[in-house]
Order: structure tokens, then C-alpha cells, then sequence
């Protein structure tokens, strides 16, 4: 389920910083947020990337410095990303005049070359203080930070792509410095070089901009990845985030006090708009490109698979925060295709983010959205042992939602959440039998495990059984899966129960 925050910590009347007497000169510029686009096209007339463009048009027709900022993950996850890795989203963006990218984690996805070549592609700037290449030299193409002048006034603005995108993505040997700490450095750099305000442009999980914003480290703090929609202003620095697939886009205003005139200093004052893009005409020519991609689409994706006997929930909080139908039937099929004895699935590599009716047609489209990251199903060894410790990770945040949460086939997990992680498995069955610590099992897996994707480190290379070359997609698996039953009924089943 998406979250809707909007905190105002302290609501000053005068200005953050520099309050006083009638300013002898002011300025404005605003800053225009999305990140988080997995959708081009609208979700039943919200969203999209031509309401988006709709919008930006709207603020730049109110006249004033406009600077459009998309906070990371536009590559990946996202249905046509599978069959171009996302050579469609930078030319749409390229259209749409973007003045600020950083790259979230799923830039990585296809790994560290495709990522080049599409940065290589972009007429926007990227900006990623944080990333280097093996060597620590700054990648071609792209900037740690962008000097803006607002009638004398400088901001700068620094971006940071996001530190676990290692663990979560595939960037291969690029190197990726913790967010906090060089956003401290190249802060205090830029300001004792003169800039007046500092912007800082994350991808990162809420601790990390919490910490950034709590701390003062930036003036300004514009955020994705933790897809919601959050405002929070404390009196003194502004945190804000997109929330996703640009259902909403935000505006934030800053009224900027220069008295450095009369002996003071620069001053500024914030003022939020989260403006609902189902109110926005969408841009037409965005809107044509979105409607030429999908049409390439629809000719090989709107191809029926099966019939739903139950409802079908991929909703983030449904597939991160316990057992769900979408789960089962994916690590059904898995498990099915490759023989094992379990099967796993992290919650978070479901991403539809779709609510099927009893009833409803599944098609390719439908499981292509849910598994966009083109992984691939591998089949492990692993001891008794060894699968209790996976399902102490995938469960130790339960109930709290969290991408490692494991949707699970040919297991029965019982856990006790009143106990501290890592020990809070009472039972696990296996076929019907206990767990036996010192029996091998054969599991089926996604790729992204054996990369130690989401925390997992028992899928290594030693335990694969298959070759990773000569794997199938995970997708093909589950539709090859839902073709032959024809009728589909996945509901929950207590696979994981908890007391």
C-alpha cells in the first residue's frame, strides 16, 4: 500500500535562517520531484510519464527558475525495461527535459555495462558523488554536483545514488561510497567554496535521509526510493520524497532572503505543493511516445495464459508483509519446473503492484509486470541448517513489510515474532516431515540469491546445482506453469504462520 506523509516538524512564521528585517533582495526557484517510475503509462488516469511532463509544463508556465529532479530507479523494474533495459524510459525522459537524475539501485539491474551505455544515452545531467569505477575515478558522463545561481545566490546541488545498490542490483565492480558520509564531505567543501545552500539529491532507504535531515547535513533533502510521499520541515532543513510511478509530483518552492546587502546572510523559506497528477492534461507528445512503446508491447504480451479462481494481490505491502497468492504461485511454479524441495521467492522481487479479481484473464503482460527483472530460476543444496538461517532472515522484520520477506513453496515455517531476529523459527516442515538440520534439501531460487541480493548469504556458488547459463527466466517458469493449469487458485494457505 502506498503511504501518504506530510510532517511540518516546527512551522516558523519568519525565515529558516537569517530572520529579521524586510529583505533587500529575493529570489525564487523550485524544485520538482518524481522517482520511483516503474509505469509509462497512466493507472486509471493518475501517473505516468506524460502527466508527469504535464506537470512540469504546468510549473514552468508559472514562470521563475524550475529545476525537475527525478530521484533514481527510472532503468528497472518495469515491463518493456525486460526486452530493451530501458532504452525506451531515457528517450522518453530525454524528452521530457529533465534538469537532475541520480541513479537508484535498479539503474544497476542489467549490470554495470548496459547501465553505461544508457547514462551514455542521456542528455540529462546525472549526478552521483557517491559512484566511481574500479579505479575511483568519476564515470564519464557523469557530475558529483550542479552550481545553480538564483539572482546571486548559490545553491548546490549534490547527488547520491543509493549504497546498497551492491545488494540489491548489480553493478558489477563499480565502487559506491556510504551516502551520509560523503554528503558531509561535499557539503562542507561546497560551502566553504561559497554556496549558500545546499541540495542534496538521494536514493536511499528513510534512515539514511532521516539521518541527513536530522543532522543538518544538507538544507534541503529531495529523496527516493522508499516510494511515499513525505514532507517534513523542522524550522531549519526540508526533507522530501516522490513517492512513485509519478501518481503525484511535488513542488517545492523557496522564497531565498539574500541580505548579505546590509551585513546578513541568505535566508530561505520553504512552501510545499503535492499536486495529484490525475488534475494535470498530460503533455501530447510524451503521451504519443508512451502510446508507441506500449503498442510494441501489447502485441506480444496480451496473450492469455489462465483463468483466476481466486483473486491475484501483489501489492507491496501484501507480498512483503506475508503469504500471498502472487507468492505461492511463483514459487509453486519454480519448485514445480526444477523438482526441489522448497522453493523461495523474495517479496520484494514481486512488483506488480495489482489487485486480479476472481475471474479475471492472467496474461503474459500480468506476469511479466510481476517479474521485471528478467532473474532467473537456479536450484541450490543446502543443509537443513543452512534453510533454517534463510528463514530467519526472510522473516526476522515480520511484521514490519521488508523485500526479503520470503514467499515459500513445499515449506511450512512457524515463527514467534515476540522474539529477537535470528531466533524466531519454532518449526519447519518439509514435505509434510520436520526439519532435518543435517539432511541436504535441493532449493529453487532466484538468481538474485546467489548475489546475495537482500541480505542472503547461504545461496553461494558452491551450493548451485545448475548452470546460471543455462537457467531459465523465472517469468517463462511461472507462465509455462500457469499455461499447463489452465484454471488458477493460489490463495494463502498457511505456509508461514505466525504466533
Amino acid at each position: 500500500m502506498r503511504k501518504f506523509i506530510l510532517v511540518l516538524g516546527l512551522i516558523v512564521a519568519g525565515f529558516c535562517a537569517a530572520a529579521g528585517a524586510a529583505a533587500a533582495q529575493s529570489g525564487k526557484i523550485t524544485f520538482v520531484l518524481v522517482s520511483d517510475i516503474y509505469r509509462m503509462g497512466e493507472q486509471n488516469g493518475r501517473g505516468g510519464y506524460a502527466r508527469v511532463a504535464g506537470a512540469f509544463n504546468a510549473e514552468r508556465a508559472r514562470g521563475g527558475k524550475v529545476v525537475t529532479v527525478h530521484a533514481g530507479d527510472a532503468l528497472s523494474p518495469c515491463l518493456m525495461c525486460a526486452f530493451d533495459s530501458g532504452e525506451h524510459v531515457i528517450d522518453i525522459m530525454n524528452r521530457m527535459g529533465f534538469d537532475i537524475f541520480v541513479p537508484g539501485n535498479h539503474e544497476f539491474d542489467f549490470g554495470k555495462e548496459t547501465y553505461l551505455k544508457r547514462m551514455s544515452e542521456a542528455k540529462f545531467p546525472v549526478l552521483a558523488a557517491n559512484l566511481r569505477d574500479a579505479n575511483g575515478q568519476r564515470l564519464s558522463g557523469h557530475e558529483d554536483h550542479r552550481i545553480i545561481d538564483v539572482d546571486g545566490v548559490r545553491i548546490a546541488i549534490i547527488g547520491l545514488t543509493a549504497e546498497d545498490a551492491p545488494e540489491k542490483s548489480n553493478p558489477g565492480d563499480l565502487k559506491i561510497a556510504a551516502v551520509r558520509e560523503t554528503l558531509e564531505r561535499e557539503s562542507k567543501r561546497l560551502r566553504a567554496e561559497g554556496a549558500h545552500i545546499v541540495v542534496a539529491v538521494v536514493h536511499a532507504a528513510r534512515p539514511i535521509d532521516n539521518a541527513i535531515h536530522d543532522r543538518g547535513i544538507a538544507d534541503i533533502v529531495l529523496s527516493g526510493d522508499d516510494h511515499d510521499i513525505r514532507y517534513i520541515y523542522n524550522g531549519k532543513t526540508v526533507l522530501m520524497e516522490g513517492g512513485e510511478d509519478g501518481l503525484y509530483v511535488l513542488a517545492l518552492e523557496l522564497t531565498i532572503d539574500d541580505r548579505r546587502a546590509q551585513g546578513g546572510g541568505v535566508g530561505w523559506k520553504p512552501r510545499v505543493r503535492i499536486i495529484d497528477t490525475a488534475d494535470v492534461t498530460p503533455d501530447p507528445t510524451i503521451a504519443a511516445s508512451v502510446a508507441h512503446y506500449e503498442a510494441q508491447l501489447s502485441r506480444e504480451l496480451d496473450v492469455e495464459l489462465a483463468v483466476l479462481e481466486a483473486p491475484l494481490d501483489s501489492r507491496s505491502a501484501t507480498v512483503r508483509g506475508g503469504e500471498a497468492a502472487w507468492g505461492n504461485l511463483i514459487t509453486d511454479a519454480i519448485r514445480a519446473i526444477t523438482g526441489a524441495d522448497v522453493a523461495v521467492m523474495n517479496g520484494g522481487g514481486i512488483r506488480g503492484g495489482m489487485l486480479l479479481d476472481k475471474g479475471a484473464r492472467l496474461t503474459r503482460r500480468h506476469v511479466l509486470s510481476e517479474l521485471p527483472f528478467g532473474n532467473k530460476t537456479l536450484l541450490f543444496r543446502l543443509t537443513g541448517e543452512e534453510l533454517k538461517a534463510v528463514f530467519e532472515h526472510g522473516y526476522a522484520d515480520y511484521p514490519r513489510p521488508a523485500g526479503h520477506f520470503l514467499q515459500i513453496s513445499g515449506a511450512r515455517v512457524v515463527i514467534d515474532t515476540a522474539r529477537m531476529a535470528g531466533q524466531r523459527v519454532l518449526s519447519i516442515e518439509i514435505g509434510g516431515a520436520p526439519l532435518d538440520p543435517r539432511k541436504y534439501y535441493t532449493v529453487a531460487a532466484s538468481d538474485f540469491f546467489l548475489r546475495g541480493g537482500d541480505g542472503f548469504t547461504q545461496f553461494t556458488p558452491s551450493a548451485l546445482r545448475t548452470r546460471v547459463e543455462d537457467a531459465q527466466l523465472i517469468a517463462n517458469d511461472v507462465m509455462i506453469h500457469v499455461r499447463k493449469l489452465g484454471v488458477v487458485n493460489a490463495a494463502p494457505q498457511g505456509r508461514v504462520i505466525a504466533r
